[in-house]
């Protein structure tokens, strides 16, 4: 997975990922406003209004003294230990 800041301040980041749809985009945008310390969580792949861009950019605004890219950190590894979580039930189902 390819990543690309395109955008960083203390609390905002907009980051884009490279070859994602909106399939993982919402799982981890999702992820993301599961936490407290965000407050706002978007992606954006609208070719016609960003100018050809294809790749979605994740925008993600932070209040307090959390960093985006930390929050992004964490959020990432939320959705990791569901995924396992759910291979091992649908595993143990089978």
């Amino acid at each position: 997975m390819e990543l690309r800041v395109t955008e960083s301040s203390e609390n905002e980041l907009s980051i884009e990922i490279v070859g994602e749809d909106h399939t993982f985009m919402n799982v981890l945008k999702g992820a993301l406003l599961e936490h407290n310390d965000v407050s706002a969580a978007t992606y954006d792949m609208n070719p016609e209004q960003s100018g050809g861009q294809t790749d979605p950019i994740l925008t993600i605004k932070t209040e307090g003294d959390v960093e985006p890219l930390d929050a992004l950190e964490e959020a990432a590894g939320d959705v990791r230990s569901k995924t396992a979580a759910f291979r091992d039930a649908f595993e143990a189902a089978i």
